[in-house]
């Protein structure tokens, strides 16, 4: 077991302690903290019971993990007519003779030989989760930004369920079925490839959170360039290491536009009738937080 030594410079990491304050933001990063308690002595008996109950009448809604709230959105959007929605864009249109798919994966085998050893790095770690690289650039937390946060896991949610929807009408081959020379350097996922569903779901979190920026002093226009710049560069990473074709890509940004029509426009309103709907008081809560 000596060859485990090597590990020994992981003692370093022994300074992200200090990141125990971010464990509300296990909604980007699945994880959280153990505290232990004596077998013997549990701190309840000593801390006086249930003769130290509080008042509380309900679970306090600050309590709420911002990835949880967006599956109400999520549930109300489900009722809009979003199984209307078309891909008309010609970027977007899948080829349908030989040579038109035999471009898409040319394109693709000289990603793999030209960029992929680079980018190998963010496509592992953009395979399961890639919420992350949003949040550092806007460098928010739960604990600062949490309608914001919201707004990230509703554009998350709402991205894989349109996507997956289409994808199971479209059935198109991966590109790594049709070349398999390709060979993803990851587990091709299961399930079809048009639209990209990263692309999807990167475009449309990096749409949700334009809307809470302020116009004011550029903000709005400078960050917005850069989350349309990480959004097509997650998109990207998957071409590059062959699982998606190019037009996979701009399918999926265009549904994710589509879907924020929807989400605007479409959606019932959370309460009485003329109320605005839980995504527009979303948006109106993280716009609060930009001022």
């Amino acid at each position: 077991m000596t060859g485990n030594t090597g590990n020994t410079g992981n003692t370093g990491n022994t300074g992200n302690t200090g990141n125990t304050g971010n464990v509300g933001n296990a909604g980007v990063v699945a994880g959280g903290w153990f505290f232990p308690d004596r077998i013997d002595l549990p701190f309840v008996t000593e801390a006086g019971g249930s003769a130290q109950l509080t008042a509380l009448p309900q679970f306090p809604v600050r309590n709420w993990d911002p990835q949880w709230l967006a599956w109400r959105v999520l549930q109300d959007f489900a009722g809009t007519a979003w199984r209307g929605i078309t891909i008309t864009s010609a970027a977007a249109q899948i080829p349908t003779t030989p040579a038109g798919i035999k471009a898409e994966i040319d394109v693709l085998v000289v990603a793999a030989e030209d960029e992929r050893a680079d980018a190998l790095g963010e496509i592992l770690a953009q395979s399961n989760e890639f919420l992350s690289p949003f949040v550092a650039l806007l460098g928010i937390t739960t604990a600062s930004h949490p309608a914001t946060r919201l707004l990230v896991h509703v554009g998350e949610l709402v991205g894989v369920f349109v996507a997956m929807h289409f994808k199971h009408q479209v059935q198109r081959p991966r590109p790594s079925q049709l070349c398999p020379a390709l060979m993803p350097p990851i587990s091709v996922p299961g399930h079809a490839s048009y639209p990209s569903g990263h692309a999807t779901q990167a475009q449309l979190v990096a749409e949700c959170l334009k809307l809470a920026l302020p116009a004011a002093n550029g903000v709005r226009a400078a960050l917005s360039a850069d989350l349309d710049t990480l959004a097509r560069r997650i998109a990207r990473n998957r071409e590059i290491a062959g699982l998606h074709y190019p037009s996979d890509s701009a399918a999926g940004r265009e549904l994710a536009l589509k879907a924020l029509n929807l989400l605007q426009t479409a959606m019932p309103p959370d309460g009485a009738a003329g109320s605005p709907s839980k995504f527009d008081k979303a948006v109106t809560a993280a716009q609060a937080e930009w001022t």
